[in-house]
């Protein structure tokens, strides 16, 4: 585009083609240089080095190696391109830091005040004993089993802390075989009856679900889970209510198994949060102070270290429903 022009220049003043001609070829290369060299200079030198930045942070060491010596071979709009996705994938990588710094505050948090509830309580009752209660047999004997209680309460919280760890640490050995899920069922209502009892809560298999079905999971571990959600229905159901187990064939190669309350339930805004470590709505803790509040999260940890799913469903003042999955029988 310059030496078109200006060789034209040449042989309308000069009117000799070969002055033209040579005046053409020294203004294309000396252009050429010179562009060249300002894009070098100034632009693709610059663009190198955000092309290497973004590409050795998310690289191989061979990849790594390549980028720091050789340019790919891109137009400035793949770059940009590059470049905007690179800035997307580390907005969304910020934006997931924010939010595990703000789990990691509430987390000790949570942390902090399960464990100060039975420590201020046993620090209490020690105190009184120690300042002359000791003496008095009516007061002594019932101060110290609120301190055990409260020792007890601590010893379980570690040992659902240290069981919870493993679990995330993927350290958890299942040692599956096939059992029917309703005689487990069944196991853990037996278990819990005297907790039912005192609430006249009824706890029985849905009608329709009482045909056995086999499923291949580890039995204790799934008896925990079963436990757990059981002991929550019962905790947080109302008196004379009912918890009722649900059992579901899905798709051949699944079984459905789910535990429902007739209880205080769970408002919306607090559904995606239950399976967190220590997460308890306002209501469930004013209704029961004394569980570790990780009894869901192990659960869910160790449905998942079935490869399988959890999940809950609730309407506040009506009740709740924690369902999870597991494989049918093993075929032989």
């Amino acid at each position: 585009m310059i030496a078109i022009p200006l060789s034209g220049l040449v042989y309308f003043v000069e009117h000799n083609w070969l002055w033209a001609a040579s005046a053409f070829a020294v203004i294309l290369g000396g252009t050429y240089l010179l562009i060249s060299f300002v894009l070098e200079r100034f632009i693709y030198r610059k663009l190198k080095l955000i092309y290497k930045f973004i590409h050795q942070t998310k690289a191989t060491p061979k990849e790594e190696t390549f980028y720091k010596y050789v340019l790919p071979q891109k137009s400035i709009d793949d770059v940009r391109e590059e470049v905007e996705a690179w800035a997307a994938e580390k907005k969304e990588e910020i934006e997931l830091l924010r939010q595990n710094e703000q789990f990691r505050k509430e987390f000790l948090q949570n942390l902090s005040h399960e464990f100060k509830t039975p420590v201020f309580a046993i620090q209490g009752y020690v105190d009184t004993l120690l300042s002359g209660a000791l003496a008095n047999p009516e007061v002594n004997r019932k101060f110290l089993e609120k301190t055990a209680r409260n020792v007890t309460r601590l010893t379980n919280l570690l040992d659902d802390l240290d069981e919870i760890s493993r679990l995330e640490r993927g350290e958890l050995v299942l040692s599956k075989k096939s059992f029917v899920i309703q005689d487990l069922i069944r196991e853990v209502f037996e278990s819990l009856h005297v907790r039912a009892e005192e609430k006249s809560i009824r706890c029985l298999i849905k009608k329709g679900c009482e045909s056995p079905l086999t499923v291949f999971a580890d039995k204790e571990k799934i008896r925990q889970v079963l436990t757990n959600l059981v002991s929550n229905s019962l905790k947080y159901g109302k008196t004379n209510g009912s918890v009722t187990a649900s059992v579901y064939k899905t798709d051949g190669r699944h079984i459905l198994v789910e535990i429902s309350d007739d209880g205080i339930g769970i408002t919306e805004k607090h559904l995606p949060r239950v399976f967190e470590r220590f997460y308890r709505t306002d209501e469930g803790r004013n209704i029961d102070n004394s569980g570790s509040g990780l009894g869901l999260a192990i659960c869910k940890h160790i449905i998942e270290a079935h490869r399988q799913t959890i999940h809950v469903r609730s309407k506040e003042a009506i009740g709740t429903t924690i369902g999870f999955t597991l494989d049918s029988k093993k075929e032989s």
